[in-house]
């Protein structure tokens, strides 16, 4: 009995190994035909197509009439950064003169990515068109002249057998949407010879005040908080000096001095002016008396106007901020002694030096870009700035100075060094790139194009000058390459790897 039943299990196992049906156990081509291990398939297409508001990166395989064709539709809002579509809705049509279809995916599957099936009826030359909704935006996309087959057998026949590049990179959308990412067209144009110097940072002329005691006496800060730095408004009270007790220069006497002569004057006046009633005066005597009147009113406003019980009052006759405190609380002053000094920081001057070697373009200077904290990076003009003047000589330095008016802007500050780059005669029909897409290795420089939605290729370049925000390239791209801006270093640590990531689209 036991043989029997290993005997049935023996033959069992055998007939599950060899079991064979002919009618699905292979692939068949539409006309029935095998389709053998080694016969190639339908690879993917891939289109990367640009409006100025949309990137469309989408992948399907050759149109086939009547075969489903999936199509994984990548949409990219673009801007200062680039990030997926997370909302909306995208109808796909295909057009042309044999037929007229369309679907459409009223969100996308995942933030970005939209699945969209269609099944073309008709063989024939076709456009695709991709119009997509979102709450911020609309905007169509179309590729042109994209053929359905009448059969796969046909499709295969016409399938490109081009490669992509060996050095091509792989960065998927999927992950350029996590990061700070965009890319730009280089374009040819404008650009001028540069001189990089570095500039002096100094308040405009007039643009600072000197606050002076008016008494001597001892000084008292009105705000305990006042410093260097510190933002103060017109006619805010900064000091107040107290000359109290002292024997000479005393401002409480003073004015009680002033009060009496004014008490008196007026007195004076009203005498005169009875005497001139009955002719016992002159209209001369009567007149001095009444000018002495109007002086010493005006002497006793001054004092009691700035002196009050606790002392004298020094206010800030403009607004802006204490760039330097000249006291401290409870220091003696002079009268006329400077206390503190005001800026309205509003105006700033930058004085750049040229060297020698540089002599030659002075008469063509047009205008600068000033680079602060290694980062910023502010055009002349969009500081509201001008050329103030050129120096005409050398000093003792051997540099010629070139100043310059601007308006303040963060990070600017009195006193300091900041990046100038003079620009001088133009540059015509140049071809240019942001510095932020530069990446430096051992001393060469070098970028990465986006050759397709998610293939990159890093490029040595030659560069020419740099004005602080572009960079001349004199070799190592064309126009027209798109160039990553923002987010190159993440892809170059992508490769630092060694691995290529996952594809993970559904085809």
């Amino acid at each position: 009995m036991k043989k029997i039943v290993i005997g049935l299990l023996a033959a069992l196992l055998l007939a599950s190994c060899h079991s064979h049906d002919h009618e699905g156990g292979h692939a068949h081509h539409p006309d029935g035909s095998h389709v053998t291990a080694d016969e190639p398939g339908l690879e993917p297409l891939a289109y990367t197509l640009y409006t100025d508001k949309t990137e469309l990166f989408v992948e399907f395989k050759p149109l086939v009439v009547g075969e489903e064709s999936r199509f994984a539709a990548h949409f990219t809002s673009l801007g200062e950064s680039f990030k997926a579509v997370g909302e909306g809705s995208v109808t796909l049509s295909l057009t042309g003169s044999a037929a007229n279809q369309s679907i459409t995916a009223d969100a996308p599957e995942v933030p970005g990515i939209f699945r969209l099936r269609l099944t073309p009826e008709k063989a024939g030359h076709f456009k695709l068109v991709f119009d997509i909704k979102t709450p911020a935006y609309a905007d169509q996309i179309t590729i042109e002249d994209v053929t359905v087959y009448p059969d796969e057998k046909t499709a295969l026949e016409n399938q490109s057998t081009e490669g992509g590049s060996s050095s091509s990179i792989s960065y998927l959308k999927e992950q350029a949407w996590k990061i700070d990412f965009a890319n730009m067209p280089v374009e040819r144009t404008a650009f001028y010879d540069v001189v990089k110097t570095s500039g002096m940072v100094a308040a405009a002329p007039g643009s600072e005040q000197t606050v002076a005691a008016r008494t001597p006496g001892i000084v008292s800060f009105a705000n305990s908080s006042l410093m260097t730095g510190s933002a103060v408004g017109a006619g805010q009270r900064l000091f107040t000096i107290s000359s109290k007790g002292f024997t000479g220069d005393n401002a409480p006497l003073k004015l009680q001095e002033a009060k009496i002569a004014l008490d008196k004057a007026k007195a004076d006046v009203e005498r005169l002016q009875r005497l001139l009633a009955d002719q016992l005066t002159t209209q001369r005597e009567f007149l001095q008396a009444k000018t002495e009147l109007e002086n010493a009113q005006a002497f006793y406003n001054s004092l009691s106007g700035s002196y009050g019980q606790s002392g004298q009052s020094i206010a800030a006759a403009q607004g802006g901020f204490i760039k330097t405190l000249l006291v401290t609380p409870g220091q003696f002053v002079e009268a006329g002694q400077p206390l503190a000094v005001i800026s309205k920081n509003n105006r700033l001057t930058v004085k750049a030096e040229l060297s020698q070697t540089a002599f030659a373009k002075i008469a063509s200077i047009t205008s600068a870009n000033f680079r602060v904290n290694n980062k910023t990076v502010y055009p002349l003009k969009d500081l509201n700035g001008k050329v103030l003047s050129v120096g005409k000589f050398a000093g003792e330095s051997m540099f010629i100075p070139v100043w310059f008016e601007i308006d303040n802007r963060e990070g600017i500050i009195p006193g300091t060094y900041i990046e100038v780059f003079i620009q001088t005669n133009a540059v015509s029909n140049a071809l240019v790139i942001p510095t932020s897409a530069l990446l430096e290795e051992q001393g060469n420089y070098y970028c990465y194009v986006q050759t397709g939605g998610e293939s990159f290729e890093k490029r040595e370049l030659q560069l020419g000058g740099n004005d602080g925000r572009q960079v001349q390239v004199l070799s190592g791209i064309s126009e027209g390459d798109r160039v990553v801006t923002k987010g190159a270093y993440n892809i170059k640590l992508s490769t630092a790897s060694g691995t290529m990531p996952a594809h993970g689209h559904e085809h």
